[in-house]
């Protein structure tokens, strides 16, 4: 007979010794069991497995391989909810780094010492930290998923260490005179006039490559940061929106940067350009096809070694390096961690006070002599 709290539950869950419940459901003559240590959640697990089911997601697990389940967690649970490009990096990470590794077992026979063995792969292959984090994380939701799901009994990502990497680079930013420097021999290339932007405004790479006229409001001298210019195979280039929630933004535009765009509008020639939504892009490359990332980079390996082969000490360029050499600009002539966060579009004032831990300790001595009166 049936207890009264198993009166009170709904049909298909029961109450068990241990005190953790258990649903069941029929599917096709087949019977479908899942576990939960309370009702909410069993409630919750079984309304899943119903639909997962009825659509075609649902996989047994002996069956499953983790390349047939990454594939469906992605188009399943991630598609509808990641950015396009965010998307395209999963896709990317786990091709180059995980599949060939790990795709072909069964999700429920790999355990933490084979997602050990990839971590220490990568870190032979002198990966960073952060970037072993990152591929963590995402096999970390992979698996969370297929737990959530009843395909495995526990999530094996969570049981494993990240092991240290390959130290962080230091970040590279130029002194005053290598700006200088950098500035002038750039005036060899095509892409000029985005580099001195970059520099003048700290925008990130896809954001200028993505910058239309009709983001410029020349009356009040604001540059509207909207999007960012990404690549997929599917789709080509198109315009995303930007990286993070605060990198929707406005710029105030120096003197030398309004001067700058208003001489690029007058050289400004509609017949070579590319439209995205309707709207032309300020920088593309010559026969007016979208810039590319390469292309940028193929002109920052020029420049430097340009530089280097007349002995100028400076180390590899990136349009990263720009970006920070602003930063350590506006840092220098007092820009205050709140308001430099804002123009950067950092979505934390952690990121931005990391900027001011690279530049503060190059004039403590200078900034402790302010005391000296006091004493």
């Amino acid at each position: 007979m049936a207890t009264k709290s198993e009166k009170k539950l709904p049909s298909g869950i029961t109450l068990r010794k241990d005190g953790t419940y258990m649903g069941r459901f029929y599917y096709h003559g087949e019977r479908n069991y899942v576990y939960g240590k309370n009702l909410k959640e069993v409630v919750k697990k079984l309304e899943d497995l119903r639909y997962e089911m009825k659509h075609g997601m649902y996989a047994k697990a002996q069956n499953l391989s983790l390349d047939s389940w990454f594939d469906l967690w992605m188009k399943d649970y991630k598609k509808n909810i990641l950015k396009v490009g965010t998307y395209e990096i999963y896709r990317n990470q786990y091709d180059y780094y995980i599949r060939s590794k790990l795709g072909k077992k069964m999700l429920v026979d790999i355990r933490p010492e084979h997602i050990n063995r990839l971590y220490n792969d990568l870190v032979e292959k002198d990966f960073a930290t952060g970037s072993i984090k990152l591929v963590s994380a995402m096999l970390n939701g992979c698996f969370k998923q297929a737990e959530r799901n009843g395909i495995i009994s526990k999530n094996p990502v969570p049981l494993v260490n990240i092991p240290k990497g390959k130290a962080r680079k230091e970040r590279v930013v130029f002194t005053p005179e290598q700006q200088e420097l950098f500035i002038g021999y750039s005036e060899q290339s095509y892409l000029h006039d985005f580099f001195l932007l970059a520099l003048m405004t700290g925008m990130r790479n896809g954001e200028l490559r993505g910058l239309r006229w009709s983001d410029i409001d020349f009356k009040k001298k604001i540059i509207h940061v909207n999007h960012t210019l990404v690549y997929t195979k599917e789709k080509g280039y198109f315009l995303d929106t930007p990286k993070t929630k605060t990198s929707k933004r406005d710029i105030p535009m120096l003197g030398q940067c309004y001067n700058l765009l208003k001489r690029m509008q007058a050289n400004y020639n509609d017949s070579k350009v590319v439209s995205i939504n309707q709207e032309d892009l300020i920088f593309t490359v010559c026969d007016g096809k979208e810039l590319s990332r390469d292309r940028v980079t193929i002109e920052l390996n020029k420049i430097t070694k340009l530089m280097q082969a007349d002995n100028i000490e400076i180390e590899h360029i990136t349009c990263h390096c720009l970006r920070h050499t602003f930063a350590t600009r506006a840092i220098e002539q007092g820009m205050q961690p709140q308001v430099l966060k804002t123009i950067m579009g950092h979505s934390s004032l952690a990121m931005t006070m990391d900027l001011y831990s690279h530049v503060l300790p190059n004039t403590k001595n200078e900034e402790m002599q302010k005391l000296a009166s006091i004493f």
